[in-house]
């Protein structure tokens, strides 16, 4: 039987196919690695252009302020200068700018009011006519912020203040501190990029020791020392929506200087711990902006006023509310929201003044309207008690102040819980503060 030879196997091609395999792998890899730092430079050059974008937004800035000041400096130079020809051309004399004191005191209006008498019984004819008398002051009588005498005025680079001549001057008045607000905007690159810019002050309020001012702004309450001028707190509710400006639009602080009260355009009252500086409660119930805010003195009470027609009354204690409503069948036109509210020192009365022109005072324990004092020729947008609850004081865009004796009110109430006859009498207007020459938006009685 012949012997044959082996055949030859075939070599194995595994080793080769996994050394391609891990080449095209490796080929793969390089390729996601090119595009992978090509997109790098890609965002690397987009943030590149982004910080010079910026960087050119902060000198543009630089440069409207310095030019803002150039501006600014230029003008009051001109103003300065303008003052000075004045005055000069007062002391060489001209018709209707009389320089000598005695020549100016002829110039005076003479007073027409009536000689004091005995004061009418209240709810009498005499008494009414009585009370019905021109206002005290005119016009006239506070003369133009351009034709007082240098002495009677009193100006810095920015402000200025000017004192009546014709009565006896009691008082000064110089600038202290200039409490800047600004809002911090971050930037679309990195929080270290950063711009900033005013932020309007929409309301002030100093604490009842005067040692403390909180301003109301754009989204923020803040408040300073007043003797440093430092400012010691920002309040800011993180939790509000972050789109839109949200104005605070009053701020009141709490009797005891512990609390503060801010109300503003999302129709919510926050009533913040300033030690903790947070929110400690939160009243809503108003369905639209809140304009004014008052305490208690005893700090039991905190009333609103709102654009919603309504003031609320808000207890402390256990954070109930009573709605106060405006739905006057008379009301001289459809608005009647409330821009200012007050309570009296006693806690009994509650004060509301309303772009319909009349003001409202409501009863506290009942919620009962009392009294509507109509006098006025415009909105209302500011009441305050006299601290001894007699008075009310309020202030119009009809460019007046009306003082409004309100001392029966109280009276009326005590005679109700006596049982004894009620004077039903109205209470009168007693004196018509005149001489704005814009509309009146803010008037305050001084404690103590």
């Amino acid at each position: 039987m012949a012997n044959s030879a082996p055949r030859a196997q075939p070599r194995p091609r595994r080793i080769p196919d996994a050394l391609d395999s891990i080449k095209q792998e490796f080929d793969l890899l390089n390729a996601d690695r090119d595009a992978l730092r090509a997109q790098r430079d890609d965002l690397e050059a987009q943030v590149n252009l982004q910080l010079a974008e910026v960087t050119n937004i902060r000198r543009s800035l630089c440069d409207l302020e310095l030019q803002q000041g150039r501006v600014r400096q230029h003008y009051e130079d001109e103003l300065r200068r303008l003052r000075l020809e004045l005055s000069s051309v007062r002391q060489q004399g001209i018709p209707g700018f009389p320089s000598d004191p005695k020549a100016r005191d002829t110039d005076r209006i003479p007073d027409t009011r009536e000689p004091k008498r005995p004061k009418p019984e209240r709810g009498s004819p005499a008494y009414s006519a009585r009370y019905q008398l021109p206002p005290i002051n005119t016009p006239s009588a506070f003369p133009d912020d351009l034709s007082v005498p240098p002495e009677f005025r009193r100006e810095g680079s920015d402000w200025f203040a000017v004192f009546n001549p014709r009565i006896k001057r009691s008082l000064d008045i110089s600038l202290v501190h200039s409490f800047h607000h600004a809002r911090q905007l971050l930037s679309f690159v990195s929080a270290a990029s950063q711009l900033t810019r005013s932020s309007v002050v929409c309301c002030v309020q100093f604490s009842i020791d005067g040692k403390y001012l909180a301003t109301g702004c754009n989204r923020t309450a803040q408040i300073y020392d007043v003797k440093t001028g430092a400012k010691i707190c920002v309040l800011s509710d993180d939790t509000a929506g972050k789109s839109g400006d949200l104005y605070i639009r009053s701020v009141r602080f709490s009797p005891d200087g512990k609390l503060l009260a801010t109300g503003a355009e999302d129709r919510q009252i926050r009533i913040w711990d300033i030690a903790k500086k947070r929110i400690r409660t939160i009243f809503s119930g108003h369905t639209q902006e809140i304009y004014s805010l008052d305490f208690s003195l005893d700090g039991r009470f905190i009333i609103s006023g709102s654009g919603d027609k309504t003031a609320r009354i808000w207890d402390m204690h256990d954070e109930s509310s009573k709605v106060l409503t405006i739905n006057d069948t008379d009301s001289l036109n459809n608005d009647a929201g409330v821009t200012s509210v007050a309570i009296s020192p006693n806690g009994q009365l509650v004060a509301a003044g309303s772009l319909d022109t009349i003001v409202r005072i409501w009863d506290v324990a009942t919620g009962v309207l009392v009294e509507r004092l109509r006098g006025h020729k415009d909105s209302v947008y500011s009441v305050s008690f006299t601290p001894d609850g007699r008075g009310l004081v309020s202030g119009s865009l009809d460019k007046t102040l009306k003082y409004w004796d309100v001392a029966a009110l109280t009276a009326r109430k005590d005679d109700l819980l006596l049982k004894k006859p009620v004077d039903k009498a109205p209470s009168p207007c007693t004196m018509d503060f005149v001489g704005h020459k814009v509309g009146v938006s803010a008037a305050r009685w001084r404690r103590g």
